[in-house]
């Protein structure tokens, strides 16, 4: 091959890469768009701040607080809610034993239940207050399981309240988890306490900081980790996990 060529080869490959990278964005752009579509708020202010979303064929009403981050919600857990709605075959929740961790205001628990899981919506004692209200608003007579709302402090009495030996989660759900917090040696051994060989981790996480980027790494010291879906506009990927080993290869990419 001559030097034109060559040169020609490396303009057309530079072409094309950057064609994919602009139809990437565009899709990526779109996709964004009809999930932020999914949220609305109240025409007259109200004593109390809520948002409203549309997931699983049901308006949501999340009450939240601005004085604590896990009493907001986050545009991660609205990118899991959606893939959970537009996956449900490959991921059919319906009679799945699933556990949230760091369950916040409970969006991610409220769609699994509508869905169909058997869910257990857990975070800090703080928190459970606010979360059991917009649970049982939210789900009360419209699921075939009736959530559950749980403490659960990272790191702390997870044998006592979670024993291994009968707890058995199906899926392990998490939005935004890793995020502006010290604890998160507390959480990959949550995630280690509470994950079985068969368990399918899904984890919506936005990228911010280095140190909290970094426990990704640590993240798949016990676990394989796999993009199912990546948001770059938002900063947020979404991953599927499993224990070491476990993970089977997909004949195909998913898409949301």
């Amino acid at each position: 091959m001559d030097l034109t060529s060559s040169k020609h080869n490396h303009l057309k490959n530079e072409l094309i890469r950057e064609l994919e990278r602009q139809e990437g964005e565009k899709e990526d752009e779109q996709i964004v768009a009809e999930i932020m579509r999914r949220r609305f708020f109240p025409a007259l202010i109200t004593h109390k701040a809520w948002e409203g979303f549309h997931f699983a064929g049901h308006e949501i009403r999340i009450t939240e607080a601005t004085d604590c981050y896990g009493a907001v919600v986050w545009p991660s857990a609205l990118v899991l809610c959606y893939f959970l709605e537009t996956n449900s075959k490959q991921y059919n929740l319906v009679d799945k034993n699933v556990i949230e961790i760091g369950a916040g205001t409970g969006l991610v628990s409220i769609v699994a239940s509508l869905l169909g899981a058997l869910v257990t919506a857990t975070d800090l004692p703080e928190l459970l207050g606010n979360l059991q209200h917009n649970v049982l608003q939210n789900t009360k007579l419209k699921c075939k399981h009736q959530p559950r709302v749980k403490e659960l402090s990272w790191g702390i009495d997870l044998e006592k309240n979670f024993p291994r030996s009968s707890c058995h989660f199906d899926y392990i759900m998490a939005a935004d988890v890793v995020y502006h917090h010290p604890f998160l040696d507390e959480l990959l051994l949550t995630f280690d306490h509470l994950c079985k060989n068969d368990t399918v981790i899904l984890w919506a996480m936005k990228f911010r900081l280095d140190k909290e980027n970094q426990f990704v790494g640590r993240f798949q010291t016990l676990f394989d980790l796999e993009v199912i879906s990546n948001f770059p506009s938002l900063n947020i990927t979404l991953y599927k996990a499993m224990r070491k080993g476990r993970m089977k290869p997909r004949p195909s990419q998913l898409t949301v």
